[in-house]
Order: C-alpha cells, then structure tokens, then sequence
C-alpha cells in the first residue's frame, strides 16, 4: 500500500529528487561554512531521510535499487583512475611507510572494538568492513563494503551519523596534537619550526591546485563513462566466475573465496592496474573524480530514505563508540610506532588524518597548517587508501565469518 506523496513506480521523480538533493549537498558543501564543516554527503543523506520521514517520498523504489546495483560500481573506478601505484610510491616517501603502519592500527582497532562490543550489538559485524574501509580510505569504501555485505539502509545511516561525528571530533583532536606541548616535547616537528617563513611563501601547490577548476571535454566524459563501464563490467564476470569456482571448504579458501569473488575488489585492482599501465592517458581523463563523487552524494541520499530517526537516535552512540575504538587504536599504533622509526609530528598527524578521512581531508589539514611538503603525499596516500580499503573491509569481514 502506498503511503507517500510520491509513487514508488514514479522512477523519473525519484531520480530527479536523489539528483537534486545530492546538487544541493555538493552547493551547500562548497558554498557555506555549515556545508563544509556537516560535509555534502552527510547533508544529502539528512535531506532524503527528511524526505522519507515525513511521507514525501517512499521507504522503497526500483530507483534506490538502480542506484545500488549500477551507480555505486560505475563510481569507483572513476574515484581511482589516479591510483598509479608507481607514482604513489616514487612520490610519497616516507609518508607512505606511516600511513601503511597506521592502516595496520585500523585493522587492530575494528577487530578489537568488534570483539568487545559484539555482545551488545548483533548487526556489528555488518558494520564493521564498513567502518575499515572508510578509516582506510574514505566515503567510497563505505559505500562498497555496505553494498557488498548488503548492510541495510538504517544501518548504515546511523553508522555514517556516528563516523562523521567522530571523525569531526578526531580532526579537532589532530589538530590540538600539533599544538600540544606534550606531543612537540615528545616528536621532532621541522615543519611546525619553519611554519611562518611558508606561510609568508604564499605558493599554492599540491591539493590547492587539485582542486581547482578543471577543464572538461567531451572526450573527457565519453572515456570517463565508457572505461568505467568495462571495468566494472569485466570485473563482474571475474568476480562471479572465481567465487563460483573457488571452494569455501576451509578458512584459508574461505578468505581467497571473499576476495577474489568480490566485484569490488576486482573493480578496485583492474582499475589500479590500468591506472598504473598507462597513467597518461587515464590519469589524465577530466572530470572523473567530480562524475565520481556526485555519484557517491547520490548514493548517499539513497542510504538517508530508510533511515529511521528512532534508530539513528538509539544506535548511533554505541556505533559512535565503535568508531572511537578503532580510531584510538589508529592513533596508537600511528603515534607509538611514529616514535620508534623517528617520523615527524607532522607526517604522523598527515598520515593518520589520511586514514581516518581520506586524501581530501588530509590535504586540506596540510594546506590548512602551511605544511605544504606534505600536500602531494597527503592526496597520494590517501588516494592509496581508496585501493586498500575495500581489500582490508573484505579481509575484516571474512576474517569474523560474514
């Protein structure tokens, strides 16, 4: 029975309101000082759970599924054709071995905060490929370990409630680090040392000139869509053929099975080798990372309908202390082992930031603090992350028996 003002059948009012509201998150975003600070995708999904709640549009529609089983898949090679591997690691330097070791503490972090709070949360194992993907790289691992593990809509609502609202407070957390006359007493710090003279500098580099306005060609957008489409389309029979034909008979195959039988993780590798193949001409192709990540805002709009105020109001502080289990562990391992190898107060604040919220934010803390060596790194590594994440969700989750 339907109970909205808008049919579910009603597939071209619903995309043009998912389309609208992920617009308005991504203006919002850019253009306001709340935008930036609440981020697009979580404004998107607080708009359409609005939409939903109060009977404008419905819980469920073909239209959110077009969304799941097409617009999420095509979205992630988009987000990776910068993932050359080579570059990553000829350009990172040291940054790299950080950022590796403080993956290592994501890891450690979801398993231990699953094994304590398992007990008072029976859908957690669900959540947690989710919240390793996004503390690896970012929102668009998230989005394709909640599709792969098939987390519902509330679920994951109130999970991406909980980890923006953590992740905010661990950003204000780093920050006050590299002001802490603790932590300057305890690591070396020469970028901190040198901040006036770069900032009187004044020379935009890195994720500043990144992100500026891009020139976009119609042959931009035709090899952006179609090289997307093949990937995801090839990656799919690979992924369909390979679990079907590798055994689930003991743990390891079990573990190799949820690899290799993944369609994200074959999306994610084949896009990483043509990245790193031929890193000119897929490198270069305009306006994928911004296609990508309006996909993703949809996407995230889509996950805001089902959600249930009552649930996110109920769950999100027992997922919020999920997230802050795993993100202390992160900072531990980042900061104890920071310490041992002589990393700088500023590579390990750079590299745990690039986990936990990716390599946009990260670069906007390096650009923000005027460590502007660390800003090609910070979008590097970061960018390394987007690979990483989906392999270490699945590893999480076929780890715990999902």
């Amino acid at each position: 029975m339907e109970h909205s003002l808008i049919s579910s059948e009603n597939t071209w009012a619903l995309f043009a309101i998912l389309a609208a509201i992920a617009t308005l998150a991504v203006y919002l975003e850019q253009k306001t000082k709340i935008g930036s600070k609440v981020t697009g995708c979580v404004m998107a999904l607080i708009f359409a759970m609005v939409l939903s709640n109060t009977g404008i549009i419905p819980l469920e529609a073909p239209a959110y599924d077009f969304v799941w089983d097409y617009i999420i898949p095509l979205s992630i090679p988009m987000l990776l054709f910068n993932a050359d591997v080579k570059k990553i690691g000829r350009e990172s330097g040291r940054l790299l071995i950080i950022y590796l070791i403080s993956g290592i503490g994501t890891i450690a972090g979801g398993i231990v905060a699953y094994n304590l709070l398992k007990g008072a949360f029976a859908d957690l194992g669900q959540v947690l490929p989710m919240m390793i993907g996004t503390y690896t790289g970012g929102s668009v691992n998230l989005v394709a370990m909640a599709d792969a593990y098939h987390v519902g809509g509330e679920l994951v609502s109130s999970s991406v409630v909980a980890d923006n609202l953590l992740m905010a407070l661990y950003f204000f957390a780093l920050i006050a680090a590299a002001g802490s006359k603790f932590f300057l007493r305890k690591y070396r710090h020469p970028l901190i040392d040198e901040i006036e003279a770069q900032t009187r500098d004044g020379e935009l580099g890195g994720a500043a000139t990144f992100w500026k306005p891009k020139q976009v060609s119609l042959k931009d957008i035709a090899f952006c869509i179609a090289l997307s489409l093949v990937i995801v389309a090839v990656s799919v029979n690979i992924a369909d053929l390979l679990g079907a034909v590798i055994p689930t008979s003991n743990f390891v195959l079990a573990l190799i099975n949820g690899l290799l039988g993944s369609k994200y993780l074959i999306i994610t590798t084949l896009t990483m080798l043509v990245a790193t193949l031929f890193p000119g001409q897929v490198g270069s192709i305009g306006g994928a990372q911004e296609i990508g990540t309006y996909l993703i805002h949809i996407f995230f709009a889509v996950i805001g309908v089902p959600a249930s105020i009552y649930m996110i109001v109920t769950k999100a502080p027992l997922l919020l202390l999920f997230c802050a289990i795993i993100v202390f562990v992160n900072m531990l391992f980042s900061f104890v082992f920071g310490k041992v190898l002589r990393f700088s107060l500023e590579e390990i604040i750079i590299s745990s930031n690039a986990n936990i919220g990716g390599p946009t934010t990260a670069a906007a803390m390096a650009i923000a603090k005027g460590w502007n060596a660390l800003i090609v790194p910070a979008i590097l590594v970061g960018t390394l992350g987007y690979v990483l994440g989906n392999y270490y969700g699945i590893f999480a989750g076929t780890f715990i028996g999902l």
